[in-house]
């Protein structure tokens, strides 16, 4: 029976030599649906991308794609699952030397035998699917930032992927930019009938697009739950990361001794 679940990962843990980075994480993410992964800085979400991707092994723990343990896979399985997977990385990352078609046919030129008059055809059919048809001569030193995300976005959905992976695909965007992004990462998930992982730290435009939410705390999993159960959340994490509070779990000021102590040590020793 084919699980509800495209990706899977039970007690899954990862460290860099001794620095512990996940700690014991548990997460489904329901084929078709569009699941963020929030949480501070440093605290493993990339990292989480990049197991699932299987450029990183965990130190223990299951993880399964599409019912396969990605860390057992040898290097032809595991190529040929990233042919079955999608990734806007952090900024959009295209190739700055090749013109915007080149970058979204590239993937298509890499993993298929299709004819150029196939791969033109679906280049044009995808970049018409993010509004950027008529961009497609152009060089990415000649697109704004909002522009090079959708390019990005092409490309990640050259092969018609079963998951998309995002990494900060709303970092450095203006609002309208922000928006429009957003909404085609919605729109693209149901089109295609994929799944898709968002990463990102962006709380009020994820919760608008996303049907579920997991947050990452120092490595472990503190809060899941839908859109509004998040904004309704009374983990004092959750909220003041929501709500993007100054003082909480996450203090402003960093450890030291009282000031006023500081204070008078430092005219003592003056």
């Amino acid at each position: 029976m084919v699980s509800d679940s495209l990706v899977s990962i039970s007690e899954l843990n990862f460290s860099y030599d001794e620095r512990a980075i996940l700690k014991g994480i548990n997460m489904e993410v329901p084929r078709g649906q569009l699941v963020a992964i929030m949480g501070n800085s440093g605290c493993g979400k990339t990292t989480l991308l990049r197991l699932i991707g299987g450029q990183l092994k965990p130190t223990s723990g299951t993880l399964l794609v599409d019912g396969q343990s990605v860390p057992d896979m040898n290097h032809k399985a595991l190529y040929a699952m990233r042919r079955r997977m999608g990734m806007l990385f952090q900024f959009g990352a295209l190739f700055t030397d090749i013109s915007v078609f080149e970058n979204v046919a590239y993937l298509m030129r890499e993993h298929t035998d299709l004819t150029e008059e196939m791969i033109c055809d679906m280049v044009l059919m995808k970049l018409n699917a993010v509004g950027l048809r008529g961009a497609h001569a152009l060089m990415p030193s000649e697109l704004s930032g909002g522009m090079a995300r959708r390019v990005a976005l092409a490309r990640a959905i050259a092969l018609d992927p079963m998951l998309i992976m995002y990494d900060e695909p709303f970092a450095g965007l203006d609002p309208i930019s922000m928006g429009v992004i957003g909404q085609l990462i919605r729109r693209l998930n149901d089109a295609l009938g994929a799944t898709s992982l968002l990463v990102t730290h962006d709380v009020q435009e994820a919760l608008q697009i996303v049907d579920y939410v997991y947050f990452v705390s120092d490595g472990q999993i503190v809060a899941r739950g839908t859109p509004d159960e998040i904004r309704a959340s009374k983990e004092p994490f959750v909220h003041q990361f929501v709500y993007g509070e100054a003082d909480g779990p996450v203090h402003f000021h960093y450890p030291s001794a009282p000031f006023t102590e500081a204070l008078l040590r430092e005219r003592a020793d003056g």
